[in-house]
């Protein structure tokens, strides 16, 4: 019996659903990573990044784009060859079949033998336990989905090919979503992003002020005092609302800084730890000047002429 000649359109079918798919599983895995990120920080770090903008966000699009363009890839396919059955044997199919089982199986092996060496040097925790998981179910999943197709299984029995498709579909979906749940939506981490720009707005501010009252010995009068041509100093304004932030001296040393925010500052903020906490510390210390809560808040500022002495 003479092989099937392949056609272009076999071949890009078949390239479109391998990309997509490894396109796929890679942003799937990654998304997991970064909501066990997120909800299980690591204590050794000073501070976890903002989850929008520390890849999420392209995750959760890459998901939304690919996935569903490989689910309509392989139904092309499999309609391909439902109607003419030479199309499962051209050699396309089963290299693409075969790379992905390889790759699957290597996946699980590194996968194994990364959670052995990390148990022997005491490293293993519950968030990397839980990524190792993740690794494992998936290519374990992909592995034996892939060998099923190979050997015709899903041919044989296209209702379970279907309640497969769907039920995975309705598995990326959920992770999806559940990200909105875990760390809130777009919008709300965009009112989380002007919080942080108003702490950097007020932590300028203040280095002006200090700057001021080592120049001059006194603390200025209103926030346009510390306008300088020269150096092209302006005050900020808050940059969601266009307000000025609200500054007043209360003293030869003291002075306080207002602003209204959004909501309490947020777990990831480059202002909630400016050095590593103790051991055994979850929380902000009150050391953590710059921590807030919702609402209007002011922060109050003493001098220290001996630790900012006077310009000379």
């Amino acid at each position: 019996m003479d092989k099937p000649k392949i056609t272009p359109k076999d071949f890009f079918l078949w390239a479109g659903a391998m990309i997509t798919l490894y396109w796929s599983i890679i942003a799937f895995i990654l998304l997991i990573f970064s909501y066990l990120n997120y909800a299980m920080p690591d204590p050794l770090q000073y501070y976890s990044a903002d989850p929008y903008s520390a890849g999420i966000s392209y995750q959760m699009a890459s998901l939304i784009v690919f996935f569903p363009l490989f689910l309509v890839l392989m139904r092309v396919i499999r309609t391909s060859i439902a109607r003419d059955a030479t199309r499962a044997e051209v050699w396309v199919r089963r290299w693409a079949l075969y790379l992905t089982l390889f790759v699957a199986a290597v996946t699980v092996a590194v996968d194994l033998v990364t959670l052995i060496m990390y148990f022997f040097n005491g490293d293993v925790t519950l968030r990397f336990a839980l990524k190792v998981l993740v690794i494992l179910l998936v290519a374990g999943g992909g592995f034996l989905h892939f060998l099923a197709d190979l050997k015709g299984y899903w041919q044989q029995n296209s209702a379970k090919a279907r309640l497969v498709g769907w039920a995975t579909a309705v598995l990326v979906l959920v992770t999806i979503v559940a990200g909105f749940f875990i760390v809130g939506t777009p919008w709300e981490a965009r009112l989380y992003r002007y919080d942080e720009q108003k702490v950097s707005d007020l932590q300028e501010i203040q280095a002006q002020v200090v700057t001021y009252w080592q120049a001059k010995q006194q603390l200025p009068g209103s926030l346009a005092d510390l306008t300088n041509a020269i150096s092209g100093f302006t005050a900020p304004t808050d940059p969601q609302t266009g307000a000025a932030y609200e500054y007043q001296a209360q003293g030869v040393h003291s002075f306080e800084l207002c602003a209204t925010f959004n909501a309490e500052t947020q777990p990831y903020a480059p202002s909630v730890r400016s050095a590593p906490l103790a051991p055994g510390v979850t929380k902000p210390a009150e050391m953590d000047v710059w921590y807030h809560g919702a609402g209007r808040v002011c922060f109050e500022r003493t001098i220290d002429p001996a630790l900012y002495p006077p310009l000379k």
